[in-house]
């Protein structure tokens, strides 16, 4: 049987350095560590600045203290911190806006060393791409595990080791990267959570005629006009010359009384209007719906009956001389198809190992375009990978070796070994490993067939969420560090088992 998976938002990371300049860092968690401590030492430089202009620069100074706490806990535990996808945000806006603007300030009177410094690290900043890239993930994370805003701006994230919080001015930047995406639906959300923490006193340098602008537009795209004209009248109590508010609430009016005329919200129109919504809503990407479902623990097709008949055993590789007098352990994930999990089966050592080998090979993970048979990237993976080879390291060597006992499958037609690490709200949505009839040469180059099986080692423990779903069956299955899932049903057509296939998650 073949079958569809998805790996789930909020896979964590490990440590790398820079070694170039821009690399789409939202996309990786390692990339991104990397900018905690490079943020370290432009606080450090900008306070042995502030030391020698203290009495003129005092507004700086705060700004740089605050930042100085900030990163010393950041620093500590960097992919923990970074875990949390609100200070990955955070992170992408700051050094993307945030030290520009302070850059301006102090570019009248400032000292050779900081400048000369921020000129050398600015080459190393996330860009536009980066702080759109991570406010995505934020909005992608919303919707998968159901937050609401106002749970995501106060930071109350399951199994996150460092709270953070958004201002009304982060909330503002979400709504409008949101809205620069036509995404309407999101920035209502997020321009009405900042427009209520600054109404609960929250003080902050959004301005509430911009909120209540794009606020209001946002609702009147979405069909409605009562709201969108109460927002109106709101900012035009704010700003009574406002120009574009005035011109709106004129047309809204006209609009509204052409509705009137014509009669369309008789109970009639409004019931057809209903019918419609449903319908839509019920035929909008319902395999979305199901693999989000299966990200959050929920719809799961597994009864007490069939729960029953999984167990956990150690296995000797069916009498491998290796595993005779050292079985692994083995759990049952599911039945139908069987999915099996390994326990403890690749050792600290040997992660860092990997990592250290694939760290300068990192770059953005491709998708194989069914129409041009090409590699290419693609805004549903969102994530890092590098490729490792058996002779490279007797360490991947011994890992295939692995993999070849434990499975019964000859990894001499597999591929490489593929080291993925995925960056905030890191994905990969629904789709087959294997290539289907409509991509006859997805791995042609490779001459060994199509792929039969997947194994997965989990190199990182994960904060929330990051479970592999297969969509078609009903499954999740959840990351544990040191641990592998391998689907493992032995129905699969004759047609694929050709080719093998193995990789490691970080």
């Amino acid at each position: 049987m073949a079958f569809k998976k998805v790996w789930c938002a909020l896979a964590l990371g490990f440590l790398l350095p820079f070694s170039c300049a821009h690399t789409d860092f939202f996309t990786s968690i390692g990339h991104m560590t990397d900018l905690i401590n490079t943020e370290k030492d432009l606080v450090v430089s900008l306070k042995d600045y502030i030391k020698a202009e203290e009495s003129k620069l005092e507004q700086i100074k705060k700004w740089a203290e605050k930042l100085d706490q900030l990163t010393d806990t950041a620093t500590k535990d960097p992919e923990g911190f970074l875990g949390h996808p609100v200070n990955a945000f955070k992170l992408m806006k700051r050094l993307n806006t945030e030290w520009g603007e302070l850059e301006s300030l102090v570019l009248k009177d400032m000292s050779d060393g900081f400048i000369s410094n921020m000129t050398i690290q600015r080459q190393f900043f996330p860009n536009d791409e980066d702080q759109t890239g991570a406010a995505k993930a934020l909005l992608r994370l919303q919707d998968t595990y159901n937050l609401d805003t106002d749970t995501l701006s106060r930071g109350n994230l399951p199994g996150v080791k460092h709270k953070s919080f958004l201002t009304a001015e982060d909330c503002f930047e979400l709504g409008k990267i949101a809205y620069t995406e036509a995404d309407y639906y999101h920035t209502e959300l997020w321009m009405e959570q900042a427009l209520k923490q600054l109404d609960e006193g929250e003080v902050s340098s959004a301005d509430k005629v911009y909120i209540l602008d794009y606020l209001s537009y946002a609702v009147y795209q979405q069909g409605d006009l009562g709201k969108a004209m109460a927002l109106t009248r709101r900012l035009l109590e704010l700003d009574p010359e406002h120009q574009r508010a005035n011109g709106n609430m004129k047309y809204f009016e006209y609009i509204m009384a052409k509705e009137k005329e014509a009669n369309k919200s008789s109970t009639d129109s409004e019931d057809q209007q209903e019918k419609e919504t449903e319908v839509k809503k019920k035929d909008y990407l319902p395999e979305r719906r199901k693999y989000e479902m299966l990200c959050r623990g929920e719809g799961l097709k597994m009864t007490p009956r069939r729960q029953k008949r999984l167990f956990c055993r150690y296995y000797d590789g069916n009498r491998n001389p290796r595993y005779i007098l050292g079985p692994v352990k083995q759990e049952d994930e599911w039945d139908k198809p069987r999915i099996v999990r390994f326990l403890d089966i690749i050792s600290d050592e040997e992660i860092e190992t990997v990592k250290e080998l694939a760290k300068p090979r990192l770059s953005r993970a491709t998708v194989h375009d069914p129409e041009t048979g090409k590699l290419t990237t693609a805004h549903y993976r969102v994530s890092k990978s590098a490729w490792l080879s058996g002779y490279e390291s007797p360490v991947v060597s011994r890992i295939n070796t692995r993999i070849q006992d434990l499975t019964g499958l000859d990894v001499s037609t597999a591929e490489e070994l593929q080291v993925a690490n995925y960056g905030v709200g890191g994905q990969y949505e629904p789709h087959f490993d294997f290539g289907r009839k409509d991509e006859p040469d997805a791995f042609k180059e490779l001459g060994t067939g199509n792929r039969i099986a997947t194994w997965l080692f989990y190199m990182s423990d994960v904060s929330a969420g990051g479970a592999t779903v297969f969509p078609e069956v009903g499954a999740s299955v959840w990351p544990k560090k040191v641990s592998r899932i391998y689907p493992a049903d032995k129905t699969t057509p004759p047609h694929l088992l050709k080719q093998n296939r193995h990789q490691t998650e970080l």
